[in-house]
C-alpha cells in the first residue's frame, strides 16, 4: 500500500509540474510576465486537486491511480489554450473556466466521500430516467430554451448564465440504461432467426431499441442536434451489446440510425448543410455559403496543417482565426501550437482514461457496475471520437465539446462527475478478496461449522411426536410439559465471532436401566447310576 501511495503522489506531482510549465511558458511568450491573479487562482486549483486526491486515498483506497492525473493534464492544457486565446481577443473566459473547475472539483469530492457504494444508484433507475428526459427536453421550453447556431440545446437561467442540460442528461440516462438492461438482459439475449450469419433478436424484444431510436430522432428533429442524438443512441446500443453479447444489436443500431440521419438530412436544412460541408468542404459553393458553410471547418483544417509535426509553440500561433477556437475547435487550436506530437499526446491521455475505465468494467463482478462503467466510458470515448473526427473530416461536425478541455461549465462539471463515478466503481473492482488464511475468515468458518453442528444435534435429539387424544385435559397437557423425560426444544443462541461463547449442548435424556440378563447354567449334575451320563 505504501508503494501505491508513492506512485499516486508521483503521478499527481508530475501532472502539476507539466501544467505549471505550460502556463509559465505561454504567459512569458504572450505577456512577458505571469499575472498575479492567474497565479492565485491556479494555486487554489492545485490545492483543491491535492485535497481531492487525499480524500480519494482515504475513502476510496483501491481506486484507479491513472484517471485523475490524466484528467488534471487535460484540464490544465485546455485552460492554458483558453487563456492564450483570451490574450489575443481580450476575453476573460479562462478565469470563468477556473471557477467552474472549483465547482467540478467540489462536486466530485462529495461523490468520492459520500458515495461509498455505487449500487445505490440502481434504486433510483426510473427517477433517473425521468430526470434525464426532463433535462434532455428542457431546451424546448419557450422561456428558458435558447437556440444558438441553429441548434436548440441551451438553457438560459437569469443571473446564472446558460448551460447545456444534455451533458447532465447523459449521466442520468446511463444510470437508467444500466439498471434496465441488467434487469432484462436474459430476455434481450434470447435470439430469433438467423440472417446472413447474425442471430437476430425476437420481434417482441425490439421495443427498447425502437423507443430509444424514436427519442434520438426526436432530439435530432426538434432540437436540430445531430451530436446529442447520436451520442445517446450509441451509448444505449453499446450498453445493450455489453449486456447481451450479440453483434446483431450493433448492426441493427447502425442501420436504424443511418436511415434516420439520412431522412433528417433530406428534411432539415441544418443537418443537410453539415453533411454537404463534410462531403465538399473545399468547394467554392460550400465555402461561401451562409449560414452553414464549410469556411469554419476549412479554417480549422488549415490551422492543424500549419502546426506541422512539433507545432509553432505555445503563444506563437494564430488560433483565434478559427471561430469557436476555445470550445468546438479547441482541438484545432492545440494542433496549431503543439503540432502532431502534442495532439497525439492528448489522444493518449484520453486513451489511458478510456482503457482504465474498460479495465474496471471487466474486473467488476457486479452486473450493474459492469454496465454502468462501460456505458460511461463509451460515452466519453464516443464524444472524443465525434469531436476529433468532425474536425479532421472523418465524420460531419456534430457540435459536441471535447471533454475536460473545451470552454464551458456544464461540460466540465458533467465530465468530472463521470470521472468521480469511475473512481468509485474502480475502488470496488480493485478491492482485494479476504484471505483464506486470515484470522477473521477462520473464525467465521469455525462459527459456521459450529452452528451447523448444533442444528444437526438439535434435530437428532427431537422427541417423537405422540398423537394426543381428544379427551386430553389441560391437566394432562401441563403434566406432559413438565415431564422431565421430554427434553426442552427451545432454540439455543448460535455461536458468533463477536461473543466467542459456545451455547450449552442439549442433553440426551437418560434411558431406563436394562433388566438383568438371566444366567445360563453350564454345570449340570451327573447321575452316576446311568453310567456317568448327564441327567
Amino acid at each position: 500500500m505504501i508503494a501505491t501511495r508513492f506512485r499516486q503522489i508521483a503521478l499527481l506531482l508530475l501532472a502539476v509540474a507539466i501544467s505549471a510549465l505550460a502556463f509559465i511558458q505561454m504567459f512569458q511568450r504572450t505577456t512577458g510576465a505571469f499575472p498575479v491573479q492567474y497565479a492565485i487562482m491556479l494555486c487554489a486549483a492545485a490545492a483543491l486537486f491535492l485535497v481531492f486526491c487525499g480524500l480519494t486515498a482515504r475513502f476510496q483506497p483501491y481506486a484507479s491511480q491513472s484517471i485523475m492525473p490524466c484528467v488534471l493534464l487535460l484540464t490544465a492544457t485546455g485552460i492554458t489554450m483558453i487563456a492564450r486565446i483570451d490574450q489575443s481577443e481580450g476575453w476573460d473566459i479562462a478565469k470563468r473556466q477556473i471557477i467552474w473547475l472549483y465547482v467540478a472539483l467540489g462536486l466530485s469530492t462529495l461523490i468520492i466521500v459520500f458515495l461509498r457504494d455505487y449500487r445505490v444508484l440502481r434504486r433510483f433507475s426510473y427517477v433517473s430516467m425521468v430526470v434525464g428526459l426532463i433535462l434532455l427536453l428542457s431546451p424546448m421550453l419557450p422561456v428558458i430554451g435558447t437556440e444558438i447556431n441553429g441548434a436548440r440545446i441551451w438553457v438560459r437561467i437569469p443571473g446564472l448564465g446558460s448551460f447545456q442540460p444534455g451533458e447532465f442528461a447523459k449521466l442520468f440516462l446511463a444510470f437508467f440504461f444500466a439498471a434496465y438492461l441488467f434487469d432484462h438482459r436474459d430476455q434481450l439475449a434470447v435470439g430469433g432467426k438467423k440472417v446472413l450469419g447474425l442471430q437476430l433478436p425476437r420481434i417482441k424484444d425490439l421495443g427498447p431499441i425502437i423507443v430509444v431510436w424514436i427519442a434520438s430522432m426526436g432530439v435530432l428533429v426538434v432540437q436540430h442536434d445531430l451530436g446529442t442524438s447520436l451520442m445517446f443512441f450509441a451509448m444505449f446500443v453499446a450498453m445493450l451489446y455489453t449486456s447481451t453479447g450479440r453483434k446483431s444489436w450493433i448492426v441493427i443500431g447502425l442501420i436504424t440510425f443511418a436511415a434516420g440521419a439520412m431522412l433528417a438530412a433530406s428534411m432539415f436544412s441544418h443537418v443537410g448543410s453539415r453533411v454537404d460541408a463534410w462531403l465538399h468542404p473545399f468547394s467554392n459553393e460550400q465555402y461561401t455559403k451562409s449560414p452553414g458553410g464549410s469556411w469554419q471547418l476549412v479554417t480549422g483544417i488549415f490551422g492543424l496543417a500549419s502546426g506541422g509535426m512539433i507545432g509553432t509553440g505555445l503563444g506563437q500561433g494564430h488560433p483565434s482565426l478559427v471561430t469557436f477556437a476555445n470550445s468546438d475547435f479547441i482541438y484545432a487550436s492545440l494542433g496549431e501550437e503543439l503540432g502532431l506530437v502534442g495532439v497525439m499526446a492528448i489522444l493518449m491521455l484520453y486513451l489511458i482514461i478510456i482503457a482504465s475505465g474498460f479495465i474496471v468494467a471487466m474486473k467488476i463482478k457486479d452486473g450493474f457496475g459492469k454496465l454502468l462503467a462501460s456505458g460511461l466510458v463509451f460515452t466519453m470515448a464516443f464524444q472524443v471520437f465525434t469531436v476529433v473526427g468532425g474536425i479532421t473530416l472523418v465524420i460531419p461536425l456534430t457540435g459536441l465539446t471535447l471533454p475536460y478541455m473545451a470552454a464551458g461549465g456544464s461540460s466540465l462539471i458533467a465530465n468530472y462527475i463521470l470521472a468521480a463515478l469511475l473512481i468509485v466503481i474502480s475502488n470496488s473492482a480493485n478491492q482485494p478478496e479476504p484471505e483464506l488464511t486470515s484470522d477473521t475468515f477462520q473464525h467465521e468458518a469455525l462459527a459456521a461449522l459450529r452452528n451447523k453442528e448444533l442444528k444437526a444435534r438439535a434435530r437428532a435429539t427431537e422427541p417423537i411426536v405422540r398423537p394426543r387424544v381428544a379427551s386430553a385435559t389441560p391437566h394432562d397437557v401441563s403434566e406432559e410439559a413438565n415431564d422431565p423425560q421430554i427434553p426442552n426444544t427451545a432454540e439455543e443462541p448460535e455461536y458468533t465471532v463477536r461473543t466467542g461463547v459456545l451455547p450449552s449442548v442439549p442433553q440426551v435424556p437418560s434411558m431406563p436401566p436394562a433388566p438383568p440378563v438371566p444366567q445360563i447354567q453350564t454345570n449340570f449334575p451327573i447321575d452316576t447310576s446311568n453310567g456317568g451320563e448327564r441327567a
